[in-house]
C-alpha cells in the first residue's frame, strides 16, 4: 500500500516493458536521448510510458548535471538544468532519469504539493535532497518520502576524498559508510535518510532495491557504463 496521499501518483519504470523498442544493452524500454539509443526509439518508449501509466501531460524533464539545483516544474516551457522539481498544479508531471542515482520522491501528506530529486553521491552531497525539501516550506512531520531504486551500497565503492567530504559536512554521515577489505562503500538511502532525518521527516518508504545486482530489472551506469539506458521516474497530483 503506498503511503501517498490518494491523489499522488509516482512511477519508477523498469529496463522491459512490452512494446519497448530499444535494442541491444539499451534493451527495451531506454527513456533517455542523450544515450547511444535511435530518437526514434526513445519517442516511441515515450510515447508507451504516457498511454501506460494514464499521464495528464508530457513529464517536465531535466537537464540533470549532479547540482542541487531545485525548479519549479508549473512554469517551465523548455529544459533546464536542474537536478530536483516540484509542483503544487495537479496533472504537472515532475521527470527525472536515472541508472543507479537515488531518485527521492516527496510529498506533502495533504496531497497539495509533490516533488521529485535525482540524488547521485554529488547531488547528495551539495544539497539536492535539502533544497527540494526546503522548496515545500512546511514542517517534517507534514512530509511522506519515497527513495526509489538506486545502486546499493554493496557495489558503490568510493574514495576516501568522497567520505571525507561527507564527513566535513555532517558527521552523522559515518553511518552511511562502511569499509570491507580495505574498500569503501557508500549507501545512498542511508545518506538521504541522514539528510530527511535532519528536518524531521520519519515516514520514509522504499530504499530496498539495487540496480547494480538487478540487471532483469533495471540500468545501471556502474555497471554497463556508457552502455547503459536510463529509467524514468515521475511523480504527480491527480
Amino acid at each position: 500500500m503506498s503511503p501517498f496521499p490518494k491523489n499522488v501518483r509516482f512511477v519508477s519504470t523498469q529496463r522491459f516493458m512490452v512494446g519497448g523498442q530499444s535494442s541491444g544493452n539499451l534493451s527495451n524500454f531506454n527513456l533517455a536521448l542523450h544515450v547511444h539509443d535511435r530518437r526514434e526509439n526513445v519517442l516511441s518508449n515515450r510515447k508507451i510510458l504516457k498511454s501506460y501509466y494514464h499521464l495528464p501531460s508530457e513529464p517536465v524533464w531535466i537537464n540533470q548535471t549532479h547540482s542541487s539545483i531545485c525548479i519549479d516544474a508549473d512554469s517551465l516551457n523548455t529544459i533546464v538544468e536542474a537536478d530536483a522539481s516540484y509542483t503544487s498544479k495537479s496533472g504537472v508531471v515532475c521527470g527525472i532519469m536515472t541508472a543507479d542515482c537515488l531518485p527521492v520522491f516527496v510529498s506533502k501528506k495533504d496531497g497539495s504539493m509533490v516533488g521529485l530529486a535525482h540524488a547521485g553521491w554529488r547531488g547528495l552531497i551539495l544539497g539536492v535532497i535539502d533544497n527540494l525539501i526546503e522548496a515545500f516550506a512546511t514542517q517534517g512531520h507534514e512530509m511522506v518520502v519515497h527513495l526509489g531504486p538506486a545502486i546499493s551500497m554493496s557495489f558503490f565503492e568510493v574514495g576516501e576524498e568522497v567520505r571525507s567530504l561527507y564527513l566535513s559536512r555532517n558527521n552523522k554521515f559515518s553511518r552511511a559508510f562502511t569499509m570491507v577489505n580495505k574498500k569503501i562503500y557508500l549507501d545512498l538511502y542511508e545518506a538521504a535518510r541522514v539528510i530527511l532525518e535532519s528536518f524531521g521527516i520519519s515516514s520514509i518508504s522504499g530504499a530496498d532495491r539495487c540496480t547494480f545486482k538487478e540487471s532483469k530489472q533495471f540500468f545501471s551506469y556502474r555497471r554497463d557504463g556508457e552502455n547503459s539506458g536510463r529509467m524514468a521516474h515521475l511523480i504527480w497530483m491527480k
